[in-house]
């Protein structure tokens, strides 16, 4: 076996960590006694899945065939969120800044010895393309060609992060060779260290890829068991059912402190918790009065300090501090105000006219319905906390707690008022995209991930002159002018910015957390030396 190397995980200075609502007690749970050594046969991983099958380019799917350690890019991010040569190692640009071109490495095959070629680089692209209208909303190209082993992609516009882009696990690099798999069912074929032995959402078990081309694989088999509750996770570590986890909830990270037992590594995280809120014509929150008044009367300062025990920032914008895009300097119009939340409603003509503790208009409540998904332990406990404040008001909160896979559709299909998700910021390396996905305007499903109805010239006009900025600089108050029209509008509900982690047995090296989200099983983690 190689030897590997021990990385640093990067350490972010704002946010706090993940809280479950619950911690278990330690008291006999028996972990403590099993032995910290991992073999190199099986390493076994809980985690919580949201994935209906291993297609990278349906939905957001492609992360999980990532953290799996099946899928691999073109580019990677290293841990201060760089774009960095992965399975293209090395990519200049055109003086125009229209043209760029991948060199992939020669040395890369798939799991079935197929050589990955430019070709087969290009057909994989381009499949995503067909498939996800997502990569429409990330860049847009004209021509993408092959000569040799260079992958040329010239795009409409430049594309100053296009990298980063392509670091996307939506672009994770499959075998477009192999025209007779079920890759729903089976996975793709891919480049990465480990291959599908068999899936389900319950339980996938990945086996080593023999023709790996990146140095030896570690374990022979991995078995990744779906735990969505995190406490559950965290008493199945201690039991020594699972070698290492992700995001072991705050209240149960004690148990894991004892080193000669457990390693932790954890980071500030790039996500932010936010709802988005519907204000499409004649939905409750359409009036911007309404708006406002919704998110004053929410004491997240609380939530966060005392409900989560200081373990999330309180949310104020869309950009978590832990990135340098003006977190301070940004204003909050709709700071917790209660008082004025009242007024805000009578202004709009609610007002509790039978005495039932709910405010109403034309003989009918204002009632909004709050979607969310158990799969993360702080979800519900907000929208909990926003039912309990929002009542306060006179406002109706119904709360419908559905499976990550109805949620996403129904946040598609515009079928909530408030829905709340964990949202990575800078997936393709800062948040350009993230602030174009969830507030451009969305004409003619440009953008398909705002259903809400939000749409502001200034901020498309902004969003635009983003979109051709190489300025670091200029790109950095551009995106701090788009948080502030953002915040001014109410287009959002901003609700606090979490740590993130893996705990691991002290036998096993290098189960390390990433800013990105997106490296989990890799070919780093192996048994301590």
């Amino acid at each position: 076996m190689e030897r590997c190397t021990m990385k640093k995980s990067l350490k972010f200075t704002a946010a706090a960590a993940m809280i479950g609502l619950m911690a278990f007690a330690a008291a006999g749970c028996g972990g403590g006694d099993k032995k910290a050594a991992v073999s190199n046969e099986v390493v076994k991983f809980g985690v919580t899945h949201f994935a209906d099958n291993l297609d990278p380019a349906d939905n957001f799917f492609s992360w999980v065939v990532m953290r799996y350690g099946l899928g691999e890019c073109l580019v990677k991010f290293d841990e201060k969120m760089n774009a960095t040569p992965w399975l293209a190692d090395k990519w200049s640009i055109s003086d125009d800044k229209l043209t760029w071109t991948f060199h992939i490495n020669d040395k890369v095959c798939f799991s079935n010895g197929d050589k990955l070629t430019a070709e087969i680089a290009k057909e994989s692209i381009e499949r995503t393309f067909k498939l996800n209208t997502r990569a429409q909303s990330i860049f847009q190209y004209a021509e993408i060609k092959a000569d040799g082993q260079n992958l040329i992609i010239k795009t409409k516009k430049p594309v100053p992060t296009l990298p980063g882009m392509l670091a996307d696990p939506l672009f994770i690099m499959i075998d477009t060779k192999v025209t007779n798999r079920d890759i729903k069912k089976e996975g793709p074929i891919c480049t990465g260290p480990y291959a599908v032995k068999s899936y389900s959402k319950a339980k996938a078990v990945m086996v080593a890829n023999e023709k790996y081309w990146n140095g030896k694989v570690p374990f022979k088999n991995a078995e990744i068991s779906t735990i969505d509750d995190p406490n559950t996770r965290a008493m199945a570590l201690q039991k020594g059912e699972i070698d290492f986890a992700t995001n072991i909830a705050a209240g149960d990270l004690q148990l894991f402190k004892d080193k000669a037992k457990y390693n932790i590594s954890e980071i500030a995280s790039l996500r932010t918790v936010l709802a988005q809120i519907n204000m499409n014509e004649g939905e409750p929150l359409h009036d911007p009065k309404v708006r406002a008044a919704l998110i004053q009367c929410l004491d997240r300062e609380t939530y966060n300090k005392v409900l989560l025990k200081d373990t999330f920032i309180p949310g104020k914008a869309p950009v978590p501090p832990s990135l340098d895009y003006g977190f301070d300097q940004l204003k909050d119009p709709n700071a917790y105000n209660p008082e004025n939340a009242k007024k805000l409603l009578a202004e709009a003509g609610w007002k509790d006219t039978n005495g039932d503790g709910y405010v109403d208009k034309n003989g009918k409540n204002l009632e909004i319905d709050f979607v969310f998904y158990s799969g993360r332990a702080e979800l519900p406990l907000y929208a909990e906390a926003t039912q309990a404040d929002a009542k306060k008001i006179g406002i109706k909160v119904n709360m419908k707690n559905v499976d990550y896979n109805v949620l996403d559709p129904m946040r598609r299909n515009g079928e909530f008022d408030l829905i709340i998700s964990n949202i990575l910021t800078a997936n393709t390396g800062d948040p350009e995209v993230y602030l174009n996905w969830y507030w451009k305007s969305n004409i003619n499903g440009s953008q398909p991930q705002n259903s809400t109805g939000y749409s502001n010239p200034q901020y498309d006009a902004l969003s635009d002159k983003l979109s051709v900025e190489f300025d670091p600089a200029k790109r950095r108050e551009y995106m701090i002018q788009m948080q502030q029209i953002l915040l001014d509008d109410g287009a959002a509900l901003f609700f606090g910015y979490p740590k993130t982690n893996m705990v691991s047995k002290a036998g096993l090296a290098n189960a390390n957390i990433f800013p990105a989200d997106y490296y989990w099983l890799t070919k780093d983690v192996c048994p301590k030396q």
